[in-house]
């Protein structure tokens, strides 16, 4: 069995690191490092912090996850997917209570990864990570148009609706110079890559009109005249933590935990898509605690694996972690040397970028496709929308889980139904040669609360009507502790009328989980067999003997 944290720097040098996978590595790590300069800024600014955290959580949070993390090729940092949360809670909490909920989030993270969790959150149903995603897309779009429009407004609302009315009420305060910096950086974004493939069209964006700003001195907003200066240094800082007050934080620490996990696992996947390779969901969740719980203590905010930098980073030819260490390597190079001109960058170019961002994220094109599902698709993937929008990012990941739950059990209560109308067919056609005292029932599937009374049921018409009831098992990967006592109870049930209860094809973690629970002693451990002709054989004779 693989441990629970491996991490796969560890077995790439083990397995030989060659000098020309590390100029591969190299080239690709310059160039994503590069690319995340620009992003790393426009998202802390859009987060409501300062643009140094961006660029540190891209630094140490960006090197940790490459270091420690279960991906070959994951590259780690601030994404745009964590604006909206991020901006709630500074809101809510300022600066102090975002460094403990991303701690906390970083403890959830490591756990998440030591109870074996990795598996199930790549599981997240599709239509919820839409419906969310596609929200905070929306939300961060109307976060940049004070920006992108150069409107000097003092205070724009955090609700999504009132800040679309202030915005309509001050159309009168738009910059011309700033919505043509915002739109010039959107054109530039997106058709320079008709041009060049190896430089991101963000950054020449910034370069070419951070220039033109400075050579023509447009009245624009800079990110100095917003926030100064740029620290060319990073520093330790301890977090004022008030134990009693602890519990203000586990929501947004749990979201951030959750939407880290989520769009790591998912860059996680792509990746292994892309590559043909295979990651470590629950080392990566690991590396990504780690990350979380160490770098807000020098001033960054959360870090997850960044889909678009990770698919540059392999486009580029990165094929190890080495990659995503040489990007944080660069950032950080670029930090202390070059930083002072990067306050020079327009504000509306920054809009501009993160436009784009939220345009590639907004998935509107899955968005549409889910219509045409189940009608309960389509009321996740809208309700979660809705909330993201029009309510909190947090309400939109709880409600979406539970529903999504609801979701699963009903379409596990719909296989149960139909077995239930085929049983009788299935007996009659599988097992005619089968003695008419002798009744067998087959569970197809988990033996889960969702599915658990259902099977009872079953099993209980079908024994009641038997002297002698094979309960075939091969199909069942776990059961829980509402099978273990709906099983219990309906065993106790047959044995009272005087049944005999024969089990067959039970896997060894089944048995674990009925041993433990005294259900192997109610049957009989003689009656529990790994096959279904033994079980059949046993049947027959005990039938016999009566």
């Amino acid at each position: 069995m693989e441990p629970v944290f491996k991490p796969k720097l560890f077995s790439v040098l083990s397995e030989g690191y060659t000098k020309d996978k590390f100029i591969q590595d190299l080239f690709s790590g310059i160039i994503v490092g590069i690319v995340a300069l620009p992003l790393a800024i426009a998202f802390a600014v859009a987060s409501g912090v300062s643009p140094e955290k961006g660029l540190i959580t891209a630094i140490i949070g960006g090197f940790i996850i490459s270091f420690f993390g279960g991906s070959r090729v994951q590259i780690g940092g601030p994404t745009g997917a964590f604006i909206v949360i991020v901006f709630g809670i500074v809101q809510e909490f300022g600066i102090n209570g975002l460094i403990i909920s991303t701690i906390m989030a970083g403890v959830f993270l490591i756990l998440f990864g030591l109870l074996k969790l990795g598996t199930l959150l790549k599981f997240i149903p599709h239509p919820l990570i839409i419906g969310f995603t596609s929200g905070i897309a929306l939300v961060i779009f109307s976060t940049q148009i004070k920006d992108a429009m150069g409107m000097n407004i003092e205070e724009v609302p955090t609700d999504f609706l009132p800040k679309w009315s202030l915005y309509f009420q001050s159309l009168h305060l738009i910059n011309p110079y700033a919505l043509g910096i915002t739109t010039i950086t959107i054109c530039i974004a997106i058709f320079s890559k008709h041009i060049t493939r190896k430089i991101p069209g963000s950054f020449i964006a910034i370069i070419l009109v951070t220039i033109i700003v400075q050579l023509t001195n447009l009245p624009v907003e800079t990110i100095e005249s917003v926030f100064g200066t740029i620290p060319q240094n990073i520093s330790f800082h301890t977090p004022h933590i008030n134990f009693s007050e602890l519990h203000l934080y586990l929501a947004p620490a749990l979201t951030i935990a959750l939407l880290g996990g989520i769009e790591s696992l998912l860059s996680a996947v792509v990746a292994d898509g892309m590559l043909g390779t295979k990651h470590r969901s629950n080392t990566e969740l690991i590396a990504q605690g780690i990350a979380n719980i160490i770098t807000p203590f020098f001033g960054g905010i959360p870090a997850t694996g960044a889909i678009a930098r990770t698919a540059t980073n392999i486009k580029n030819g990165g094929r190890t972690p080495i990659a995503g260490i040489i990007h944080a390597v660069v950032l950080l190079i670029i930090m202390l040397f070059v930083a002072q001109w990067a306050t020079l960058i327009p504000m509306s170019c920054l809009a501009g970028i993160l436009i784009v961002v939220a345009y590639n994220m907004s998935e509107w094109r899955s968005f549409i496709s889910i219509f045409k599902s189940s009608p309960f698709d389509v009321f996740i993937l809208l309700t979660t929308f809705f909330l993201t929008i029009l309510v909190d990012l947090t309400v939109a990941i709880e409600v979406g889980v539970v529903l999504s739950s609801l979701l699963f059990m009903k379409r596990m209560s719909t296989v149960s139904e139909k077995i239930e109308e085929t049983i009788d067919k299935d007996v009659i056609e599988n097992y005619s040669h089968v003695p008419k005292e002798i009744g067998i029932y087959e569970i197809s599937g988990p033996f889960f609360f969702g599915s658990a009374k259902q099977y009872c049921n079953l099993i209980e018409t079908i024994g009641i009507r038997s002297h002698v009831l094979i309960i075939r098992m091969r199909h069942v990967p776990f059961i829980d502790a509402t099978g273990i006592y709906n099983l219990r109870s309906v065993i106790k049930n047959l044995k009272a009328n005087g049944i005999i209860v024969i089990m067959s094809g039970v896997n060894s973690s089944v048995y674990e989980e009925l041993e433990k629970n005294s259900i192997v002693d109610l049957v009989s451990k003689n009656n529990v067999l790994s096959s279904f002709d033994d079980a059949l054989e046993l049947a027959k004779y005990t039938v016999q003997q009566k």
